[in-house]
């Protein structure tokens, strides 16, 4: 078993819900086993820097009270700093150096798919790791923290905008982050009962969202007593057209991991759309009908594109998520006093601690789209023709605690 009387405590890459109950669970379980926790601040970029701090922030129980774990973000603070892209040939002996000055034995590091690849890569430079799972994106291949709090502010902010799209008879895209999964998407768009979903893993037939809205709109207003409705888009950033092509913003050169800026995806659905509100001669006919059209001035439904952005981030973290952030945080310290080092907490079930390689945990996992009909067969639009769900009766022959 490791002698192990200090660690260091990073998070890396966005912020998110979670992350917070992650410090505390670190520093309050080392505290109760007579070990000493530190705040390395400024994620990765902090850790190179260490030989030029002065002091690191110790996790006593009077600095750890003053951490809300409902609070999302970090007190420990981000960068998204890849450690092997940092053009200086003696930068691990450095980040070891800075260790050593600060009497540092070992490293529990949140973050996400990115953080994690560092997480390999300091592990095979001798430098002792294990890996707390953050992400919104909920792209790892374990349950992260953050992925329930972004999910429950999606949902209530699309909710909160059918009142918006209900006083102006609006179309609303509804623009969240996911890079290159849908899970958020899917979750955050069905908790807010929204009409349409477009995620990544399933490329956008503009045609058939086009025509769902159409029916589904159109009828929702011709119902109504006060002639008023709205339907809602959930679009995830990371989406494909038809041809499979994801939306780039060019003009802005990749991140230190390589990651190209996705930027666009809600106000291309929205040009799509408006393109075939204009071209469609049924349009004109149902705002007549409707009592909305004015000639030369509203001859068409509004589509408005709207992108939460980082406040999906922001605010306050989920029960879930402080529950999970504690108790994987408490076990990474377990897994280190094991020499458990290079490896993911997956969970923590009744006394058993489960731990995953992060060489593993890292590989993307995406949405499982044969779920995606069953939610089709209830009326939600996926930019796809409906399919048929597939379904296989299984008897549940064992306790499985599964997360999402």
């Amino acid at each position: 078993m490791p002698d192990i009387k200090r660690i260091g405590v990073i998070t890396s890459g966005g912020d998110c819900g979670g992350l917070n109950a992650v410090i505390k669970g670190i520093a309050r379980e080392a505290y109760a086993l007579g070990i000493e926790s530190v705040v390395i601040p400024h994620g990765y970029a902090g850790l190179y820097n260490l030989t030029k701090l002065d002091k690191v922030v110790l996790l006593n129980a009077e600095r750890v009270s003053k951490i809300e774990a409902s609070l999302a973000g970090s007190e420990a603070g981000h960068s998204r700093v890849k450690i092997s892209k940092i053009a200086d040939p003696e930068k691990y002996e450095r980040i070891k150096e800075g260790l050593k000055k600060f009497n540092i034995d070992a490293l529990i590091i949140s973050g996400g798919d990115d953080t994690g690849s560092v997480v390999v890569d300091l592990t095979s430079k001798g430098i002792p790791c294990v890996h707390v799972p953050k992400t919104m994106d909920l792209d790892l291949q374990s349950y992260s923290v953050g992925g329930d709090s972004a999910i429950n502010r999606i949902a209530v902010f699309a909710r909160e905008l059918k009142t918006t799209g209900m006083s102006h008879n609006r179309i609303l895209v509804i623009e969240v982050f996911g890079r290159y999964v849908g899970h958020t998407a899917v979750r955050g768009g069905i908790g807010a009962e929204s009409d349409c979903i477009l995620i990544p893993e399933i490329p956008v037939d503009f045609d058939v969202v086009y025509e769902h809205m159409k029916t589904t709109f159109f009828a929702r207003i011709e119902r109504s007593d006060v002639r008023a409705g709205t339907y809602i888009i959930v679009v995830a950033e990371g989406i494909k057209n038809v041809n499979g092509e994801m939306l780039y913003d060019e003009s802005i050169p990749p991140d230190a991991f390589g990651h190209k800026k996705l930027a666009g995806a809600g106000k291309y659905v929205r040009q799509q759309l408006e393109k075939r509100l204009k071209s469609d001669p049924e349009v004109k006919d149902f705002m007549q009908r409707t009592g909305m059209f004015a000639p030369g001035v509203y001859e068409s439904p509004e589509v408005r594109e709207v992108t939460p952005g980082h406040l999906v981030r922001a605010g306050h973290s989920s029960a879930r998520d402080v529950n999970f952030g504690y108790k994987a945080g408490a076990a990474a310290v377990f897994l280190l006093l094991e020499g458990k080092t290079g490896n993911t907490v997956v969970n923590v079930d009744g006394n058993r601690i489960y731990y995953q390689s992060t060489a593993e945990v890292i590989k993307r996992r995406e949405v499982d789209v044969r779920e995606i009909a069953i939610f089709e067969s209830l009326g939600t639009c996926f930019g796809r023709k409906p399919e048929k769900f597939n379904y296989e009766i299984v008897e549940q022959k064992e306790r499985i605690d599964r997360h999402l």
